[in-house]
């Protein structure tokens, strides 16, 4: 009898074989937006959300004393809607729109794909390094970019800490253990006291790579992050990993490389991580609050003038579901990371 070969990894390993192993990995293989596939994001909810970010993003080039030649990038497209939208309302600002360079830093290649498809009039740049874009004054948008890359996890017990991993038999029969771990060795490692007043830990080596490597690249050629994304601001970390295929949770260890993995961005780390880098400063809000500021009422009101009954409900339903205290608007928090000198607080 054939005996099953047996993997373990640790959770943060595990997470990238399920969403991003060339043959098996959920983002490699499939369309996950809209109403057809497992989650639907703002941009993709109402074209008011892209606009807004639009009118943000040009306010923030003119703070900058409307620089000859800026970087715009966006950090993980998904299916290309935001940056279609956003270059759709640039189009209106013509010495802003000829000055900027529009970049996506995308690692799926069937998103890359979808994006084209969708993007194919525009001129483009596609990166799959960070680093590669010009030494210019650069604009990173994040939008639910941060919270799709692995983590890893460790829970304290007895004084202890240890790492949470994963035991793969196939696809269908996994289960979770954990391993006694050296967190200081670890701490070392990331240079960074993740475990000072903590029990439970979330933490996501490859997004805080990110977050250095694009906070340097501010630092030196000035801009700024910004990052929208569902969270929470509590000193305190929490478990609050989670899967979604289909618009409903489910089993993580269920329908690997089929479902998508997230977990809930612990704000008050990426700000004291920001706070470490050093020559920078973080602006926090809820998206209800960001977008109210920006204007995105009476953005709705101006164009739902004149439209039947039915758009006019379609407008607004779309609108109450992405700044209900209910629904995204307390949820999704807006943090906007930029150079110590900088004053610009739009939306905040």
């Amino acid at each position: 009898m054939k005996q099953r070969k047996i993997i373990n990894l640790p959770l943060d390993k595990f997470i990238n074989f399920s969403l991003y192993d060339k043959k098996f990995g959920y983002y490699m293989k499939k369309n996950p937006f809209g109403k057809k596939g497992d989650f639907i994001t703002s941009p993709n909810i109402s074209r008011l959300f892209s606009e807004m970010i639009a009118i943000w993003v040009f306010s923030f080039w003119q703070n900058l004393g409307c620089p000859k030649k800026f970087n715009l990038i966006e950090l993980g497209a998904g299916n290309g809607e935001m940056m279609k939208v956003m270059i759709e309302s640039f189009k209106k600002f013509p010495i802003f729109y000829n000055s900027c360079n529009f970049y996506i830093f995308e690692t799926s290649p069937s998103l890359i794909k979808i994006q084209k498809k969708k993007l194919n009039n525009y001129k483009i740049i596609w990166l799959s390094k960070i680093k590669k874009i010009q030494k210019l004054p650069s604009l990173f948008i994040a939008n639910e970019f941060f919270d799709a890359i692995a983590i890893k996890q460790f829970i304290k017990k007895d004084n202890a800490w240890f790492e949470k991993f994963v035991s793969l038999r196939n696809k269908s029969d996994s289960f979770f253990f954990e391993k006694k771990i050296n967190m200081k060795i670890f701490e070392k490692k990331i240079n960074f006291n993740v475990s000072k007043n903590q029990d439970f830990i979330e933490y996501s080596e490859l997004g805080f790579d990110y977050l250095r490597n694009i906070s340097k690249i501010i630092k030196e050629n000035s801009g700024g992050l910004l990052l929208i994304d569902y969270g929470y601001t509590n000193k305190k970390m929490r478990d609050t990993i989670q899967s979604v295929s289909k618009h409903k949770f489910t089993n993580i260890l269920k329908n690997i490389g089929d479902s998508d993995i997230t977990y809930h961005i612990n704000f008050h780390l990426f700000k004291e991580i920001t706070k470490q880098i050093g020559g920078l400063k973080s602006n926090l809000t809820s998206q209800r609050e960001f977008l109210i500021k920006m204007g995105i009422f009476q953005r709705a009101e101006i164009i739902s003038k004149k439209e039947s009954f039915l758009r006019k409900t379609d407008i607004y339903y779309r609108l109450k579901r992405l700044v209900d205290k209910n629904q995204m608007g307390e949820l999704f928090k807006v943090m906007f990371i930029t150079n110590k000198r900088n004053k610009f607080k739009l939306g905040f």
